[in-house]
C-alpha cells in the first residue's frame, strides 16, 4: 500500500467482518467427516492482524534470503497451498500467501494475517507431499486459530494496538514511501513468542482437518515430526518453535479414527521435481543468515506478489529510465472486490482481490517506495459529511509524513457520477536527481462507497514527469468504479 500494507479486507470490510463466537472445539458429523472449528475471538481486529502480518513479512524480507516468486520451489509450494486454502470456509479464511526461505534448517513459520514461510530445508526433509502439506497446514492452522493475536492480547496487546494506530495511515519518504516503524518492542514481542503446547495441539488438530479435507493423510504430519525427533540435529529449530504437545502421532491417529475412510493423495511429480530443484538452491544456515542481515548482504528480488526488496539506500529507486515508466496505449481492467479500474497493460498490479492495490511499472517499485504509479486503498473516517471525511484522510496522511505539504484547497470531483474530493500533495520522491531526492507530486482522489468508506487513489510521479503521466492517470480515474 502506501507502504502501509493495510488491506482492502482490513479497511473496506472491517465493518463486515463477523467475529466468531466461541463454540465447542471439535464438532462434526461422523458421516460428513470433520469440519473446521470456529476460531473464536481476539482483542486484535482482523485489520490489525493483517497489518501486523504485512509488517512482519517486510521484516522477514529484510532479514532472510527469500526465493523469488518465480522460482520453481515457490511456484510448487503455492500450487500445493491452493489445495489447502480451498477447503477453508470463506468466513474464516485469511489472505494466505506462501514464500520459500533459503535456509538449510528445517522450519516453517506463519505471521498474523496469512504470510507463511517454508525453509528450503523443509522441502528437502519431507519424504512425500503429504508431509510437506502437513507442515503447511499446521502453520495455516496457527493463523486460522489466531494464536499469535491471542498471545499478544495477553503479553503485549496494548502496545501493539497503540502502534497500529500509527500504521494505518503511515507513509514515510513520499506517499509511496515505507511503512513507519511500529517500534522494536512490538515486532520483537511478536517474534519472541513461542507457541504453547495447547496451541500446538490445536494447530495439529486443525491442520489435520485441513489435510484430510484436501485429500492428504493427516497422520503424515505426525510422522514428519517423529522423523525430526529421531534425527535429532536435523530439525532442532522447528522442534523448538513447535513444542511437542504430547504423543503427536497417537493424538492425530485417535482424531482421525472416527472420520470416514478415503483415498489420500500420493506424492505427485510436482513434489519430486520441486525437491530436485531444491537441491540446487544455495541455502544458508541460520547463523550465516544472521550475519548476512547484520552486514546488509540480503537483497531479495521483486516478486509477482508485490514490492519485496529495496533497491539502494533507504529504498531509494534512483533514476528511472523514461522507457521503464512510459505507460502503453493499451489498457486492461482490474476487477477488484471493492472497485474496478483500467490501467496500462505494461504496468503491474501488486495486491489481491481483498487487499490494497498498487499499480505501477515494475522498476518503479521497491521494498520501501513507489516512485510512479497509483496506490488504491480505503479509509474509514469518523465524520458525517464528505468534506470532513476527506480532510480527516488528508490530515492522517500529512501527520504520518511531515515532509508532505498540501497544494491548494481540496476540490470537488465527480468520478463516474459519484461525488468525491481531490487535492494535490507534494513531498520528497524516492527518485534521485543530482544525488538528491527529486520532488514528488501526489494526486489524491477519494470517493465514498455505499458504507461511507472513502475509496481513494493516489497517483504518484516525480514532479518533472507528472504532467506527461497525467493523461494516463486521468484515463485510469475515468474508468474507476467503486462497488
Amino acid at each position: 500500500m502506501i507502504r502501509a500494507k493495510a488491506s482492502w479486507r482490513a479497511r473496506l470490510a472491517a465493518m463486515l467482518c463477523v467475529l466468531a463466537i466461541s463454540q465447542p472445539m471439535w464438532l462434526w458429523a461422523a458421516t460428513r467427516g470433520p469440519e473446521l472449528p470456529n476460531p473464536g475471538t481476539t482483542s486484535l481486529t482482523r485489520e490489525q492482524q493483517i497489518q501486523l502480518g504485512q509488517k512482519a513479512k517486510g521484516e522477514v524480507y529484510q532479514q532472510m534470503p527469500v526465493l523469488p516468486d518465480s522460482s520453481a520451489e515457490t511456484q510448487y509450494i503455492r500450487q500445493l497451498a491452493s489445495r489447502l486454502v480451498a477447503v477453508i470456509p470463506q468466513q474464516y479464511s485469511w489472505p494466505y500467501e506462501f514464500h520459500v526461505v533459503q535456509q538449510k534448517e528445517v522450519n516453517a513459520f506463519a505471521v498474523p494475517g496469512g504470510p507463511l514461510f517454508v525453509n528450503i530445508g523443509t522441502i528437502l526433509a519431507a519424504d512425500n507431499e503429504a508431509q510437506l502439506a502437513g507442515v503447511m497446514a499446521h502453520e495455516m492452522a496457527h493463523v486460522y486459530m489466531q494464536h499469535t493475536a491471542k498471545q499478544m492480547r495477553q503479553n503485549v496487546g496494548p502496545s501493539i494496538i497503540a502502534g497500529i494506530g500509527q500504521i494505518l495511515g503511515s507513509m514515510v519518504g513520499g506517499v509511496g514511501g515505507a511503512l513507519a516503524n511500529m517500534g522494536g518492542q512490538v515486532i520483537g514481542g511478536m517474534w519472541s513468542m513461542k507457541y504453547s503446547r495447547s496451541d500446538e495441539a490445536q494447530a495439529d488438530a486443525v491442520g489435520a482437518i485441513i489435510m484430510y479435507k484436501a485429500g492428504y493423510d493427516p497422520r503424515q504430519l505426525a510422522v514428519f515430526f517423529q522423523k525430526l525427533e529421531k534425527e535429532g540435529s536435523a530439525g532442532p529449530q522447528m522442534l523448538s518453535d513447535h513444542p511437542n504437545p504430547g504423543n503427536r502421532y497417537q493424538a492425530i491417529s485417535d482424531q482421525v479414527a472416527s472420520w470416514p475412510s478415503k483415498s489420500f493423495n500420493s506424492s505427485t511429480g510436482g513434489f519430486q521435481n520441486a525437491k530436485a530443484e531444491a537441491t540446487r538452491v544455495r541455502a544458508y544456515t541460520a547463523q550465516q543468515i544472521a550475519q548476512m542481515a547484520k552486514s546488509g548482504e540480503i537483497h531479495n528480488s521483486v516478486g509477482s506478489s508485490g514490492p519485496q526488496t529495496a533497491q539502494g539506500p533507504q529504498g531509494s529507486i534512483g533514476g528511472l529510465p523514461q522507457s521503464d515508466i512510459e505507460p502503453s496505449g493499451q489498457f486492461q481492467q482490474l476487477d477488484h472486490s471493492a472497485f474496478t479500474i483500467e490501467y496500462p497493460s505494461n504496468w503491474q498490479v501488486y495486491g489481491d482481490q481483498n487487499s490494497q492495490v498498487t499499480i505501477a511499472p515494475r522498476t518503479a517499485v521497491s521494498q520501501d517506495a513507489v516512485a510512479v504509479g497509483a496506490i488504491i486503498n480505503g479509509y474509514q473516517p469518523q465524520a458525517d459529511n464528505l468534506d470532513s471525511a476527506f480532510q480527516q484522510l488528508v490530515s492522517t496522511i500529512r501527520q504520518s509524513n511531515p515532509d508532505l505539504r498540501q497544494i491548494g484547497s481540496p476540490q470537488t470531483i465527480r468520478v463516474n457520477g459519484v461525488q468525491g474530493k481531490s487535492v494535490d500533495l507534494s513531498g520528497p520522491s524516492p527518485v534521485q536527481s543530482g544525488g538528491r531526492a527529486a520532488t514528488e507530486r501526489d494526486w489524491l482522489v477519494a470517493v465514498p462507497n455505499s458504507q461511507g468508506v472513502l475509496v481513494y487513489s493516489i497517483f504518484i510521479a516525480p514532479e518533472q514527469e507528472f504532467s506527461q503521466l497525467r493523461p494516463a492517470f486521468e484515463k485510469m480515474l475515468r474508468s474507476f468504479h467503486v462497488k
